[in-house]
């Protein structure tokens, strides 16, 4: 295993289209419920330990070898909003073309050959991981961090925030993502055993109504 092989799934350069998202920040931004710091803080929050929870478990599941027909699944049954599966098998489609080119593996042209339109981005996050020679709690961590620091990087965009107020939100939140990351490892070590069901499938109403809301744009900065 190469701990260097985290830094570059992780990094926000690596061309798997989330600089194109704002997590649902920019639906927030407009209703008002984001206008500085404290509100980026509260959404990241949040979305950390709902959407990023999931998300953290599904690719841990599958970088611990966990199918990933039955993960995409399971993805699927925690996304209700329409528009949200949509932009997550978009975010799956784009990172399984970056990690194919990146790490060469089997198992990653056995899905993308099984998904023509995309696996879910968390699951496929997780088989990435997997084929960079990482474990379930590396992909946990790139599931954390980027449920809070896509919004973050997009709020600094969209409100023009000092991008180094919205790092410190990040730096305030690490204690958060190590605890949510530790939770989401648990579960997805307990997929073995109990199947799928085990994962969390904490909700996010305000996340899934903003989706709806925002897909229905004619104009926006991002993509959802």
């Amino acid at each position: 295993m190469t701990r260097a092989a985290l830094l570059v799934l992780a990094d926000g350069r690596f061309p798997a289209g989330g600089h194109a998202h704002s997590g649902g920040a920019e639906a927030a931004v407009k209703a008002g419920r984001i206008t500085g710091a404290a509100d980026l803080e509260a959404f990241c929050r949040g979305r950390l330990h709902t959407a990023g929870l999931v998300a953290a478990a599904l690719a841990a599941a599958a970088a611990a070898g966990a199918d990933p027909a039955g993960l995409d699944v399971a993805a699927d049954a925690r996304t209700p909003s329409p528009a949200l599966r949509t932009t997550s098998r978009r975010l799956g489609r784009q990172l399984m073309r970056a990690a194919r080119a990146t790490w060469p593996d089997g198992e990653l042209d056995a899905v993308a050959r099984r998904f023509p339109k995309g696996a879910h981005q968390p699951v496929v996050l997780g088989l990435a991981a997997r084929a960079a020679g990482l474990g379930p709690t590396d992909a946990a961590y790139c599931a954390v961090y980027e449920s809070v620091g896509g919004p973050a990087t997009a709020v600094v965009r969209l409100l023009s925030l000092d991008p180094f107020e919205a790092t410190a939100v990040l730096a305030r939140l690490a204690p958060e993502l190590d605890r949510v990351a530790d939770r989401a490892v648990t579960s997805a070590t307990a997929v073995r055993t109990e199947g799928v069901d085990v994962l969390p499938a904490a909700s996010a109403p305000l996340l899934e109504i903003g989706a709806e809301v925002h897909a229905a744009w004619p104009v926006r900065l991002f993509a959802s």
